[in-house]
């Protein structure tokens, strides 16, 4: 195994390149000149000129490039052109909020999907099949902005349950009042593509031969469902849950704004606003690279989840 992950870790040099490669010639070709951003509208040629000699932007495209890499190996991207901050601070101080909405979330989504999916399959073709299925494409029908109005005026506006916007600075007073609202948004939100596509991947296993063979041995039904049909229909949820990881600290950022959570999603969007070059390089590169590693993950669990999965 230990083989394995050092000649995947190697495939991913040329991946990464790639990905520095798009990103230098997007923002150095596509995204104009920095200085004329960072000058303003009542700028002169001098101080132009002496913004392009500070950033690096008058040296030959080599130079910009070597770094551009150095800046990503040293985790330094410098300072936000909005704020002053450094880059590797506002990274650093805007993940700590993101995960503590999102990592429940995906928790909680997982689990329950998984589980509604397996109770599906029981009732499989009847009609409370059908009418989950139904409320699922019609709850999937719904704008997130609907959601985020609807919970917001009912829980926090009227029954006054949650806050409606805001951050505090201890972790069990952001995980237990702030971001429970957003949790169970995201939740209702994700909750019926999530069922929709689990009691497929359960499904497709329900018909297979080892489930006949199990059926003809006696085995209880719900021993079938729940070790069976459970342990190889995990390798695509754990694929779905995987890969999704590292796009929800981007996608989350309604969330964040709706609710005020310093979040990386929000800053995302913040920095966009702004023309905030050096904030958006080094989120888009560390996402690339986590989408990488966590594609690593993912075959890693496989093999933890079926001994029969190889390594090769």
């Amino acid at each position: 195994m230990f083989a394995y992950i050092l000649r995947r870790l190697w495939q991913m040099l040329p991946t990464m390149l790639g990905v520095v490669l798009l990103v230098f010639l997007l923002f150095n070709w596509v995204g104009g000149d920095p200085a004329y951003i960072l000058a303003g509208k009542m700028s002169n040629a001098e101080s132009i000129a002496n913004i392009r000699a500070q950033l690096g932007v008058d040296q030959p495209y080599y130079v910009q490039l070597w770094i551009f890499v150095k800046q990503i190996v040293t985790f330094d991207f410098g300072q936000s052109w909005a704020t002053g901050e450094t880059v590797s601070h506002i990274i650093g101080s805007r993940l700590g909020p993101s995960l503590t909405v999102l990592l429940p979330l995906t928790i909680l989504e997982t689990f329950f999907g998984i589980a509604l999916a397996l109770a599906i399959a029981f009732v499989r073709g009847s009609l409370t099949d059908r009418a989950v299925m139904v409320a699922c494409t019609v709850g999937m029908s719904i704008s997130i902005l609907v959601y985020i109005i609807v919970f917001q005026y009912g829980f926090a506006y009227k029954l006054g349950l949650f806050p409606v916007q805001g951050w505090g600075e201890g972790f069990w007073e952001n995980l237990l009042r702030y971001s429970t609202l957003p949790i169970l948004i995201g939740l209702a939100v994700s909750i019926a593509p999530t069922l929709r596509l689990y009691r497929t991947f359960v499904l497709d296993e329900v018909n297979q031969d080892y489930v006949r063979t199990a059926r003809a041995k006696g085995l209880p039904e719900r021993r079938i469902m729940w070790v069976h049909v459970l342990r190889n229909a995990s390798i695509p949820i754990i694929t779905h849950v995987m890969s999704n990881l590292p796009a929800l600290l981007i996608g989350a950022f309604l969330l964040e704004r709706f609710f005020g959570i310093p979040g990386i999603g929000r800053e995302v969007i913040l920095a966009v606003e702004r023309s905030d070059f050096p904030v958006i390089k080094a989120i888009t590169v560390y996402v690339a690279a986590a989408t990488m590693v966590f594609n690593l993950l993912t075959d890693l669990m496989y093999q933890a989840v079926d001994p029969r999965v190889q390594l090769k």
